[in-house]
């Protein structure tokens, strides 16, 4: 089982392929959430109306923001699987066949922005190293908007050496890293030039702090840094990703900066400051 709280994150999981085992809404809430209630008893599931304080109780803690929901887990996805359904999925759409491939990440806000942004990006799935977090524990889920529920995710192991398994499927391994201690690495808009008709990428990425170990690095193809201006050594290991994810997707598509659809405001309505709110900031050490 796992928890899905919050207006949007509920409504993600009702668009999904998860099983909603039950919803539980704030008895104040429950017009504002008349759509969620509907779709859920749709979906078979039991609906649960209780005063603030019982939600409360029930729940465990106050950030539900009046809704939450549980979802069953299903089996995991064994990681050949997934990178077959991407390689698959990308050569359906003419596309780049991109996963990102996470070192150590169990920070639950990290892994959640990780994954919003691997769906903003169209990242085709999310390799996770043994020591990673739970995709599905419920502030990786709030974060991420729900996201982490539609983007495909599988454990890599044994690690380093499951990464073998992903360059044997097709793909370039890619470790994003500051460069620090005079490390060799290639500027990020020169690989992704010189990239540009690689028809698969892994972007591998570490853990706020120590960043990639020397035994992932070793196992890539290439590693790679994001410039920055002087006197700044990395980025958060999410918008590392995403930066990445970015300038492989331009490079590939040939679009331009900022030719993506949409208002480029990055956000929704409320999510930010509401739905989607974490606890606090990572240390912005995670790559980059």
């Amino acid at each position: 089982m796992f928890v899905a709280e919050g207006r949007l994150a509920v409504a993600a999981l009702l668009r999904s392929t998860y099983e909603v085992a039950s919803l539980l809404v704030d008895e104040r809430r429950v017009a504002a959430a008349a759509t969620l209630v509907a779709d859920a008893e749709a979906a078979g599931a039991p609906v649960y109306v209780a005063a603030p304080e019982v939600v409360a109780a029930t729940v465990g803690f106050d950030l539900h923001r009046g809704i939450v929901a549980v979802g069953r887990r299903p089996p995991g996805i064994e990681p050949d699987g997934l990178l077959r359904a991407v390689t698959a999925a990308a050569a359906a759409g003419r596309r780049r066949a991109v996963v990102l491939v996470a070192e150590g990440l169990n920070d639950h806000e990290n892994l959640g922005g990780l994954f919003r942004n691997a769906a903003a990006f169209g990242v085709g799935g999310v390799l996770l190293d043994p020591s990673s977090a739970d995709p599905l524990y419920r502030r990786c889920v709030r974060v991420s908007v729900g996201h982490v529920l539609g983007v495909p995710f599988a454990r890599l192991a044994p690690w380093p050496g499951g990464l073998e398994a992903v360059r044997a499927a097709g793909f370039t391994l890619v470790a994003l890293t500051p460069g620090r201690e005079g490390a060799p690495v290639v500027p990020l808009g020169r690989f992704a030039a010189t990239a540009a008709a690689a028809p698969a990428v892994a972007v591998v990425v570490g853990a706020e702090g120590p960043g990639l170990s020397e035994a992932a690095r070793a196992a890539a193809d290439v590693a790679v840094a994001v410039p920055m201006a002087p006197g700044v050594d990395s980025l958060n290991v999410a918008t590392a990703a995403a930066v990445a994810c970015y300038a492989l997707e331009a490079a590939w598509t040939g679009a331009p900066a900022g030719a993506r659809s949409g208002d480029g405001s990055g956000a929704r309505s409320g999510d930010t400051a509401g739905d989607a709110a974490g606890d606090g900031p990572g240390d912005g050490r995670g790559a980059g």
